[in-house]
């Protein structure tokens, strides 16, 4: 699993904050990025593995996530740099989902329509929003305003359940069965 590295021993008040270390990333510095790594990799992993249910993925994610912000730091403009990778993965994931649930069925196209580009990645990204709006809509109430807190209001589990006047673990566990429902939900609306 990503984030076993051991962790340097950095006494509590001198930990080189999260933006800190992005700007030496920036510059190049590898030792920067490993201990960005060693913070957050279990985070990367742990969202990727919730909203994919999938091991594999989760780890391709969690690379793929990493990979990003060291070739690409100035991706992080500022403020919480964990909420901003916990949105950066959660949109990789459901990337992922959306991209499986297209791949598995041959949409139906009118046999004359005009082979512009643009026009077919506008029509497959409708069809990925369609298909996952759907999966959403069809949960129920309580899981269903959980996860649209979390995943698409950008909140995290503590808001959420302050949101829904709801405990914590209530909510992990409304968020983890609907999560569950939505991906057989789309798998099974998608055969392979």
């Amino acid at each position: 699993m990503p984030g076993r590295r051991s962790r340097s021993s950095e006494p509590h008040g001198m930990a080189v904050d999260d933006t800190q270390l992005v700007k030496r990333v920036a510059a190049g510095e590898h030792d920067a990025f490993a201990a960005l790594y060693d913070r957050h990799a279990a985070l990367v992993y742990g969202i990727a593995r919730r909203v994919l249910d999938n091991q594999q993925q989760a780890e391709d994610i969690t690379q793929s996530v990493f990979l990003q912000i060291w070739s690409r730091p100035q991706m992080f403009a500022g403020g919480n740099f964990a909420a901003w990778l916990a949105r950066v993965t959660r949109n990789a994931a459901l990337d992922v989902l959306r991209s499986a649930a297209v791949r598995k069925r041959e949409p139906e196209m009118p046999t004359e329509m005009p082979s512009e580009i643009a026009l077919e990645d506008q029509v497959f990204e409708q069809f990925r929003s369609a298909a996952v709006k759907g999966a959403v809509a069809s949960l129920p109430d309580d899981q269903r305003q959980a996860i649209e807190c979390a995943y698409f209001g950008g909140l995290s589990y503590r808001e959420v359940a302050e949101r829904l006047n709801a405990p914590l673990g209530t909510v992990k566990s409304r968020i983890r069965i609907g999560l569950r429902r939505l991906f057989e939900s789309l798998h099974q609306a998608v055969p392979s």
